[in-house]
């Protein structure tokens, strides 16, 4: 229905993507504009409210949801931090936006964005029970809990990267030591390898025994992250996203087997680990079924 169109929009720091959908998912037109430099909250905002006017020319959206890079507060209404975007702190970005389009809106942290979006039409949407992590330039994080997401009691749950795997290992902007994240995203491989996590990949596609070496230790590295995840939380299915998961098929043996060995057999019952299929469309999707379950239009 016309009337039940609904906008996504997912904050990036160099990039923010948008798109007016149907209730059912159907993306009726998209738009990618380049982040304001600097991303100062006042600029950032000009340039999501003018590209709205691009995506929905004839105001026919009812709601907006908003995934931004950082945890939003537990009511969806704060940007709390925004990371790699300056002078993000406690933004009432949902406010802004409902002063300007006069539509009611929605924010969340873009990784819980994105398990939305695989939990309502992605890999994730024959399960109930689901994580999300996504491997980019830090580590991100999404749990889907009884078909819902779950934010945890300020808003700030699902920051699954931020786990302590080595406690002496490197530093985390989080102030933690030897996060998962320090090992596992796209920041870590590089520090690690002095390569891009691309190219490690081709490398392994052409067969090149050292990148194939890597991607085994990369699997255990995250497999042994994940199993303290599965015996928490107990999910049918763990996703992969983020750009690190183009090697998916690399590391996912030694993933598979970490688990399986580090995790009892009744704590990964019938579980799947499966690779995002949203790719780099599922912060805005997830952001727009956020904007339907605002005003009612979601399960």
């Amino acid at each position: 229905m016309v009337n039940s169109q609904l906008i996504g929009v997912d904050v990036g720091g160099t990039a923010i993507k948008l798109g007016r959908f149907n209730p059912d998912g159907t993306c009726l037109k998209s738009l990618t504009v380049a982040t304001p430099q600097p991303s100062i909250p006042e600029a950032v905002l000009a340039v999501i409210v003018d590209a709205i006017a691009q995506v929905d020319p004839y105001n026919q959206a009812i709601a907006i949801g908003v995934g931004t890079p950082g945890p939003a507060d537990k009511s969806g209404r704060i940007a709390q931090i925004a990371i790699n975007l300056p002078g993000w702190q406690n933004v009432p970005l949902a406010d802004w936006l409902e002063d300007k389009t006069g539509k009611p809106t929605v924010i969340a942290n873009d990784a819980n964005c994105a398990g939305l979006a695989e939990a309502w039409l992605g890999a994730g949407r024959n399960f109930h029970n689901l994580i999300l992590l996504t491997l980019g330039t830090g580590v991100g994080g999404a749990i889907i809990f009884n078909g819902k997401l779950f934010v945890g009691h300020e808003g700030a749950a699902g920051e699954l990267g931020l786990i302590t795997l080595n406690p002496d290992g490197p530093m985390c902007k989080s102030g933690n030591s030897g996060s998962l994240e320090q090992y596992v995203s796209a920041t870590a491989i590089r520090r690690l390898t002095g390569q891009e996590p691309w190219q490690l990949g081709a490398l392994a596609a052409a067969g090149d025994k050292s990148a194939l070496t890597f991607w085994q230790e990369y699997g255990n590295c995250l497999g042994i992250g994940l199993a303290s995840l599965v015996y928490v939380l107990t999910p049918q299915a763990v996703i992969i996203g983020g750009g690190v998961s183009a090697s998916f098929q690399f590391f996912y043996p030694a993933l598979k087997a970490e688990i399986e060995r580090r995790v009892m057999a009744i704590s990964r019952s019938g579980l799947q680990i499966l690779p995002a299929q949203l790719g780099n469309s599922a912060g805005m999707v997830g952001a727009a079924k956020l904007a339907s379950l605002l005003v009612g239009n979601g399960n």
